[in-house]
């Protein structure tokens, strides 16, 4: 069982590192690629939300090993990144266009990706020394 943890964890972990990096530089790029249905602008707080309720919930309901599940916790990872990612930008700023790139922002959405990547690797460890004993 830790292999499946281990590899699950890896996923996770690489796929709210690589959403964050890959979200900063992509509206780096592209500051105003703002998201609009139907005249609202949707922030990646709602996608990333909708991503962790579409992985998680099989990750908790079919506790058993596969592929299909690794989808889902990349799933997952991907949508608490953007949900973190946004969420500290929204408290800490304005939530303008421009504020998104105050060190606030930037700081603040590092720290939160890398306190949960810490919780993650503290549960796997926590896990692997319950599984010894």
């Amino acid at each position: 069982m830790p292999s499946i943890n281990k590899t699950r964890a890896k996923i996770l972990v690489l796929s709210l590192v690589v959403t964050f990096a890959v979200i900063r530089v992509w509206l780096f790029f592209y500051p105003n690629a703002d998201f609009n249905v139907a005249g609202y602008n949707i922030h990646h707080l709602y996608t990333g939300l909708l991503l962790v309720t579409i992985g998680g919930i099989p990750l908790i309901l079919f506790p058993n090993p596969g592929r299909i599940l690794d989808l889902a916790t990349a799933i997952f990872g991907i949508g608490l990144s953007l949900a973190l990612d946004e969420w500290v930008y929204l408290i800490a700023t304005d939530g303008s266009n421009v504020s998104y790139f105050l060190p606030i922002s930037l700081w603040g959405g590092m720290i939160l990706v890398g306190l949960t990547c810490l919780y993650i690797g503290a549960l796997y460890f926590w896990s692997c020394k319950k599984d010894k004993t």
